[in-house]
């Protein structure tokens, strides 16, 4: 095989912008051949390619060699399994499930079947900025971690916004709100930086600023095994938004805000420094620098690119679909934590978020009244569902 025929299952914002870089020739040695949504009227300007209203009926119809699933979240598992014992490789949106139960079966899936690549679409790691935290980390700069703060509030959504689809912000079809949705490649970043956390407190309003029936406005206390501790706050009600990550080590501190990564660094470890010091009220001298990157061309793109690498060269994944259970457990298990307000150990205990999971969906009261989102929303400028 010299070039991988992809199919896309799910047209909605993401899978539009997938489709219009393949279609560009962005990724080299892949060819959209097929794509597949439950309204066909709208896949019209996609001929002369492949056009199907079923997902399983792309899988098994011998037309493509990889899928890309960028469905709402309920479909993701019961379709990436599908095209695994259809000997199909699989390039799954995030998340990749919506609870940790339903992340398991999958990566169980995937062992099933080792050759197949499983891909996860974090392209968040492609970027510069994260990429430099991560060797500053790596090569110990930052010292031991002791602080982790990330504010993420620039995430708006109007009610329109949540009313343009019927499985938005649902437990049943999405299983979460902003956590699981906006938030989860934050989640995935943080998780991949600093490690997982070993305790997490979730306080989480559900319909705070709009009528839905999950999480819009997060603040979550964390603990690392080694004592670290932060917070994680986030919101889709609130604007003007901000995006603020510090890292605070024993060499330093780190902080990402407004396009601009800045390190002030101590000159000592902060607690040799104390330990050592014959006054009470000195404390190493700092200097500050601006770490300097550029911004990622075509993060998806990257990600894409290295899928296809892997199917054809077996090239490593920069995102193995495996890693996609840690952002889902983070999201499950802040909300989880809220509702039963009190901190909760991770490992979280999967099976009893799935039956909380299905308990909420089944007592949900809310009604949705579909109303479509005009074109002028800008999603590619954005890259969020």
């Amino acid at each position: 095989m010299n070039t991988v025929r992809l199919g896309i299952i799910g047209m909605g914002n993401i899978g539009k912008y997938h489709a219009e870089y393949l279609q560009n020739g962005d990724v080299r040695r892949a060819q959209l051949v097929a794509v597949c949504a439950r309204h066909t009227g709208a896949l019209e300007c996609y001929k002369p390619l492949k056009i199907f209203d079923d997902g399983e009926q792309l899988i098994r119809s011998g037309e493509i060699d990889a899928v890309i699933i960028a469905t709402p979240h309920a479909q993701h598992v019961s379709l990436a399994i599908a095209a695994m014992k259809s000997g199909v490789h699989v390039m799954v949106e995030k998340p990749i499930a919506s609870h940790k139960a339903d992340a398991l079966r999958l990566i169980e899936a995937h062992r099933e079947k080792p050759d197949l690549v499983f891909g996860a679409m974090f392209q968040m790691r492609t970027e510069p900025r994260y990429l430099q935290v991560q060797n500053l980390i790596r090569h110990g700069e930052l010292g031991e971690i002791v602080r982790v703060n990330w504010i993420n509030t620039d995430w708006y959504r109007t009610e329109a916004y949540y009313a343009s689809s019927d499985w938005r912000a649902t437990w049943k079809h999405e299983g979460g709100g902003v956590l699981l949705n906006q938030c989860l490649h934050n989640l995935d970043t943080l998780q991949w930086l600093c490690g997982m956390p070993a305790r997490v407190r979730g306080f989480c309003q559900l319909g705070r600023f709009h009528h839905i029936e999950v999480e819009d406005n997060v603040t979550v206390y964390l603990e690392w095994p080694n004592g670290a501790t932060g917070t994680f706050v986030s919101s889709t009600g609130e604007t003007p938004g901000t995006n603020r990550f510090e890292l605070i080590g024993t060499r330093g501190k780190l902080v990402m805000e407004n396009d601009k990564l800045t390190f002030t660094r101590n000159a000592d470890d902060m607690i040799s420094f104390s330990k050592s010091a014959d006054r009470g009220f000195v404390k190493p001298e700092t200097t500050t620098e601006d770490v300097p990157f550029e911004n990622a061309d075509k993060p998806h793109v990257i990600l894409m690119r290295n899928f296809v690498d892997a199917i054809l060269d077996r090239k490593p994944l920069l995102v193995p679909g495996e890693e996609g259970v840690h952002s889902v457990e983070l999201a499950n298990a802040m909300v989880f934590s809220s509702l039963l307000g009190r901190t909760l150990d991770l490992p979280m205990d999967a099976d009893a978020w799935e039956r909380k999971l299905h308990q909420l969906a089944a007592e949900s009261t809310i009604e949705r009244h579909v109303v479509p989102v005009t074109s002028s929303d800008d999603f590619a400028s954005s890259f969020r569902k």
